[in-house]
């Protein structure tokens, strides 16, 4: 089982923790978590774009002029693709971008990216993060006493409003709770950050 160190607020040793086999040193499976980013990526599109055909754009109706004998191209409407202002031709309409992956899946992916994160060094277990009010100064200090560099994901094992509230104002800090974990957002970050809290909720949710 692998071990890591845990330390506090200031960055300081306050003893080691024994992580699961299963969730933190997993086989990596690239394909895997592949699909469960593409996944979360397409159920974020909203899939609200939309043109207009030649049937739908306004105008049209009368043919422009006769067929024969003006020198010119035929025309039948004056809303054809071809002319300004005309409908478009196989633009995008409305639709649902979303699909699922079965449940199974989703854990081996989460699995996967938790473990690569630890095997590349850029995971750092936290004791507990306690602030005395809503300050994003303090927050900003802790971050830096702990070397928290470049984009940051700080995993919470319940909610924290004196948390959440004080790092929304940081740029690169995304802060969630352990039931919200997802892949995409354990790979888009330099560094993840886990409550002890944190750990234990995640491996009772990912050791089923």
């Amino acid at each position: 089982m692998p071990t890591v160190k845990m330390v506090n607020q200031d960055n300081q040793p306050v003893g080691e923790l024994t992580l699961s086999d299963k969730v933190f040193a997993a086989k990596n499976n690239s394909h895997l978590v592949w699909e469960a980013v593409h996944s979360y990526l397409a159920n974020r599109r909203r899939g609200t774009a939309s043109t207009k055909t030649r049937g739908e754009v306004s105008g049209g109706g009368a043919k422009p002029w006769r067929q024969k004998g003006t020198g010119r191209a035929r025309a039948g409407s004056n809303r054809s693709p071809l002319w300004f202002k005309g409908g478009i031709t196989f633009g995008p309409k409305p639709r649902d971008y979303s699909w699922e992956m079965p449940k199974r899946m989703r854990r081996q992916a989460l699995r996967c990216a938790l473990s690569a994160k630890l095997a590349d060094g850029e995971m750092v277990i936290l004791d507990d993060i306690k602030l005395a009010a809503v300050q994003t100064k303090a927050m900003a200090a802790l971050l830096k006493k702990i070397s928290a560099r470049g984009r940051t994901t700080l995993i919470l094992g319940e909610a924290d409003e004196k948390v959440s509230m004080s790092g929304r104002n940081i740029p690169r800090l995304r802060i969630l709770r352990s039931e919200n974990l997802n892949t995409y957002d354990l790979l888009d970050c330099d560094r993840l950050l886990l409550t002890r809290a944190a750990v234990t909720r995640i491996e009772e949710n990912l050791n089923r």
